[in-house]
C-alpha cells in the first residue's frame, strides 16, 4: 500500500511531525502506519554525505563520491546533454549512498561578481541558468532520486542572506531572478523546491504566499514539496499556511508544537498541516519507489566524466601568436609555476564541498605528457601546500618568487597557475574585491620580466580581474573550479587532445566598479535595492556601451569557425534561425551558436540584446553544418507589470547570431504582430497611456472633439505641446479650467475604454 493512503491516519499531531526534520539530513517517520523516514543530502556538484550521525554539518567528514566540475563551471560548457550526463551520474551516486533527495542545483543569478557563492551558480543569464539547471534536474531524477531546486529566490549574495530583504520591482524579479526556476519547474518538475534565507520585498521567502503558492504552484504548476534551506524558516505557522512543506534541520519538535496549537486556538486551518503532511508522503512514496539496496555506481567511469566535464568547461580567453597548444612530443622546456598546479583549487567552501574518490593535479598530468620537459616552482605558498622540495620556505614569498623566476628563465614556455585562494571565496561571506593576490601579480610581473612567453591557468570560482595584464601574456586559459579530474583536463586542453569549447557565462569586467549592481550590493540596513533593474550582467555593461575585459560567451577554440547568412523567419509565435557554420581550421571543434534578439523601438526599457536562444555544435575539419536554433514565443516575451502577465511585444526585432554578445557574426530583422495586450485605464492614466491604448485612444479623442468651444482638440494636435501634456494623468487634465471632460465623463470613459 502506498504510504500517501495512511494520512487519513494520522493524528495532528503525527501529521505537523512529518513536516520537519528528525535530524540534521533526515525527516521524520511514523512508525504506527509503517511511514519511513527519508534522507536528504548536500549536492550539487557532488553527493556530500556525513559519515556517522546526522546532528551537525560535517563539512570534512563525508563519503567519498566524485566531485564533478561546480556550476561556475560546468555552466561554461552551454552543453545541455553533457550536464544532463553529469546528473545521470550524481542521481546513481545518491542511490548508491540511500540518499533520496540531492540538494541542488543552485541556479541563482550571478547579480554581482563579489557573491560568494557564485561558484554555485551557473551565470549571470536566467537562460543559460535555466537551461543548464534544467538538464541537470533531469539527469539527476531519471534515477529515481529527487533534486531540490535552490535557493527560491532572490538570493544573490551572502552579506547578511539570514534576514536580508532583496527589494526587487516586480518586472526585474520575474525576468531576471525568477525565470530560470520557471523554466526548470516547467520542464522538470523537481520532487522539492527549497525555499531561500532572505526576504524578498520585506517578506521572508519561507512564509510568502506569493512566492511559494500563487507563483510556484498556481501560475507554474509545481505539485512537488518546498524544504526550507537549513535554518531559514522565520515564523513556522506563517510558513506553512504560506506554502512551506518541511523545515530542515530539525528544531527537537518545538515548531511542531506550534503549528498543533496554533491549530487548536483556530489560528491555522488544519488543512494546511494535512497539505504539507500529504506533500512530505508523497516524496517519502517518491524515493521509497527510486530506491534500490543493491544500487552501485562505476568509480573510473565517473572520474572519467569528470574529466571530460572539466575539460568541455574550460574556457580558452586568449591565445595570441597560437602559443596553445602546446606541443606534446616537442623538445622545449616547459615550466611550471604555481602552486595551484600541484595542490588544485576544485571547488569551493561550504556546505557543498565533497570529499573526492580521487584528485588528479595539473602538474602530475602535464608530467604525464612532456615527462623530463617540466621543471615547477611553486612561486607561491597556498595553505595545506605540501612542502617544497627545493627547501626555500613555505612562508618566504620573496625566496618562493626568486626561485619561480630561475625556473622561468630560459624555458621555451611558462604555464603560470594563478587563482584565488579557498579563503578568499566562500559560503557565508562575500568577496569585497575581484584582484587576484598580491603576491601572485607579482610573481606574474617578475616572470614576465624574464620570459615573455606566458601561458596563464586561472582557477577561481567567481571573476577576478585581468585588465592591466591580460594583454601582456599570450594566452589565458579559465580554468575555475574543476572538480577532482581538473588537473587532467587542464593537461588536456594545453596540449591539445581537448579542443577547448567553453564559453563565459559571465561577463569579466575592467574594473569592479563597471558592474551594474557595484552602487547597491550588498546593501545596507537589512535592504538590498536592486537598482540595476532588468540590467543585470552584460545586458547593463551593453546598455551603458562599457568596454570589459572578456564578454559574456566569449571563449575561444583552436580551430575557427565562419557563419554563412542568417535566415529568419517566424515559427510557432517564436523566430526560427538558420545558419551555416564552417569550420575553417584543421581541427575538428566545437561552438556555441548564440542568438540574441532586441527590439530597438521598443516601448519598454530593453537591453540592446538579450540571449534567446543557444546550441552547441560539433563540427569535423573543414566541414560546414546548418544550425538551426529555434527562439520560442516565451523566450521573446517580457513581463507586464501592470496586466501582470508575459507578452511578445509587436514590432521589429534584430535577431543577431554570433560567439559572444559582442561578437555578433549575422544578423537580421523580422517584424512580429505581437502579442494582444489590454493595459486597463484610470483616471490616473496619462494622456500619452490613452492614446496609446487600442480603444482609449479613440474614445477620448471622440469625447474631446465633441465639446463644443474645447481648445482641448487643437493643443493636443500640436506635437510641441502634446510632449508636456502626453505625461500628465488624465484626472489632472480635467481639473483644468475649460476642460471638455468632467468626473462623470471621466468615469464613464474608463469603464468604455476597459470594457
Amino acid at each position: 500500500m502506498s504510504h500517501i493512503e495512511r494520512l487519513a491516519d494520522l493524528t495532528l499531531e503525527e501529521k505537523a511531525s512529518l513536516t520537519s526534520g528528525a535530524d540534521f539530513w533526515t525527516t521524520k517517520g511514523v512508525d504506527r502506519v509503517g511511514i519511513p523516514s527519508v534522507m536528504l543530502t548536500d549536492g550539487p556538484h557532488g553527493v556530500r554525505k556525513q559519515r556517522e550521525g546526522g546532528d551537525h554539518l560535517g563539512l570534512a567528514d563525508s563519503v567519498p563520491t566524485t566531485c564533478f566540475p561546480p556550476a561556475v563551471a560546468l555552466g561554461s560548457s552551454w552543453d545541455r546533454e553533457l550536464v544532463r550526463r553529469v546528473g545521470v551520474a550524481l542521481g546513481e551516486e545518491a542511490r548508491a549512498e540511500s540518499v533520496g533527495v540531492l540538494l541542488g542545483p543552485g541556479i541563482n543569478i550571478k547579480r554581482s561578481p563579489l557573491c560568494g557563492r557564485n561558484f554555485e551558480y551557473f551565470s549571470e543569464d536566467p537562460l543559460v541558468s535555466g537551461v543548464m539547471g534544467s538538464a541537470l534536474v533531469g539527469g539527476i531524477q531519471s534515477q529515481g532520486v529527487g533534486a531540490s531546486l535552490k535557493h527560491f529566490a532572490a538570493n544573490n549574495q551572502e552579506t547578511d542572506r539570514l534576514r536580508v530583504s532583496a527589494d526587487v520591482d516586480e518586472r526585474p524579479l520575474r525576468e531576471i531572478y525568477l525565470r530560470a526556476f520557471q523554466r526548470v519547474v516547467t520542464e522538470q518538475q523537481p520532487w522539492t523546491v527549497m525555499c531561500s534565507y532572505n526576504r524578498i520585498n520585506g517578506v521572508y521567502a519561507s512564509e510568502d504566499p506569493w512566492l511559494l503558492t500563487t507563483v510556484l504552484r498556481d501560475e507554474w504548476g509545481f505539485d512537488g514539496l518546498v524544504v526550507s534551506d537549513w535554518g531559514a524558516v522565520n515564523d513556522r505557522v506563517a510558513g506553512v499556511a504560506a506554502g512551506l512543506d518541511l523545515e530542515m534541520p530539525s528544531n527537537g519538535g518545538r515548531t511542531d508544537a506550534q503549528l498543533v496549537a496554533a491549530v487548536r486556538a483556530g489560528e491555522l486551518d488544519e488543512a494546511h498541516v494535512t497539505t504539507a503532511a500529504r506533500r512530505a508522503i508523497e516524496l517519502v512514496d517518491r524515493i521509497v519507489a527510486g530506491a534500490d539496496s543493491d544500487a552501485t555506481y562505476d568509480v573510473d567511469a565517473h572520474h572519467a566524466l569528470a574529466r571530460e566535464a572539466a575539460g568541455r568547461s574550460i574556457v580558452l580567453l586568449r591565445n595570441e601568436g597560437d602559443v596553445l597548444p602546446l606541443d606534446p612530443t616537442g623538445a622545449g622546456r616547459v615550466a611550471v609555476i604555481g602552486e595551484f598546479a600541484r595542490t588544485p583549487r576544485f571547488q569551493g567552501a561550504g556546505s557543498s564541498l565533497i570529499n573526492p574518490t580521487r584528485l588528479d593535479n595539473a602538474l602530475d598530468e602535464i608530467r604525464a605528457v612532456a615527462g623530463e620537459r617540466v621543471s615547477f616552482a611553486p612561486g607561491f605558498a597556498l595553505a595545506g601546500a605540501p612542502d617544497d622540495a627545493t627547501g626555500v620556505a613555505a612562508g618566504d614569498a620573496d625566496a618562493l618568487r626568486a626561485d619561480a623566476v630561475s625556473t622561468a628563465t630560459g624555458a621555451d614556455v611558462v604555464v603560470l597557475f594563478l587563482g584565488l585562494p579557498a579563503e578568499e571565496e566562500s559560503e557565508g561571506f562575500d568577496r569585497t574585491h575581484i584582484e587576484l593576490p598580491e603576491e601572485q601579480t607579482a610573481l606574474l610581473e617578475a616572470v614576465l620580466e624574464v620570459n615573455r612567453n606566458v601561458v596563464v591557468v586561472l582557477s577561481n570560482g567567481g571573476v577576478v580581474r585581468t585588465s592591466g595584464w591580460q594583454d601582456r601574456v599570450p594566452a589565458i586559459i579559465e580554468g575555475w573550479l574543476l572538480g577532482q579530474a581538473g588537473g587532467g583536463a587542464v593537461a588536456d586542453v594545453l596540449f591539445g587532445s581537448v579542443n577547448p569549447s567553453g564559453r563565459l557565462t559571465e561577463t569579466v569586467p575592467i574594473r569592479l566598479e563597471d558592474s551594474p549592481s557595484h552602487l547597491t550590493f550588498p546593501g545596507e540596513f537589512g535592504h538590498v535595492r536592486y537598482g540595476e533593474d532588468i540590467f543585470v550582467g552584460y545586458r547593463g555593461f551593453d546598455a551603458k556601451g562599457t568596454e570589459v575585459s572578456f564578454p559574456f560567451g566569449h571563449g575561444l577554440s583552436y580551430t575557427t569557425f565562419s557563419y554563412g547568412a542568417v535566415s529568419i523567419l517566424e515559427h510557432d509565435g517564436g523566430i526560427r534561425a538558420t545558419v551555416d557554420v564552417t569550420n575553417a581550421g584543421s581541427r575538428d571543434g566545437r561552438e556555441v551558436v548564440q542568438v540574441y534578439t532586441g527590439v530597438p523601438g521598443s516601448r519598454v526599457a530593453r537591453a540592446p540584446r538579450s540571449l534567446s536562444a543557444f546550441t552547441v555544435v560539433e563540427i569535423a575539419a573543414g566541414e560546414t553544418v546548418t544550425v538551426t536554433v529555434d527562439v520560442t514565443h516565451d523566450d521573446l516575451a517580457y513581463f507586464h507589470p501592470q496586466v501582470g502577465k508575459w507578452t511578445v511585444e509587436g514590432g521589429e526585432y534584430l535577431v543577431e547570431v554570433g560567439a559572444s554578445s559582442r561578437d555578433i557574426r549575422r544578423s537580421a530583422t523580422l517584424t512580429l504582430a505581437g502579442d494582444d495586450l489590454d493595459v486597463p485605464l484610470g483616471t490616473d492614466s496619462t494622456v500619452q497611456e490613452w492614446f496609446d491604448h487600442p480603444r482609449g485612444g479613440e474614445l477620448l479623442q471622440a469625447a474631446i472633439d465633441s465639446a463644443s468651444g474645447s481648445v482641448m482638440s487643437s493643443m493636443l494636435a500640436d506635437p510641441e505641446t502634446m510632449k508636456m501634456l502626453g505625461s500628465m494623468p488624465l484626472e489632472r487634465i480635467a481639473s483644468f479650467p475649460g476642460s471638455p471632460l468632467d468626473a462623470d465623463g471621466l468615469d464613464a470613459l474608463v469603464s468604455a475604454a476597459n470594457a
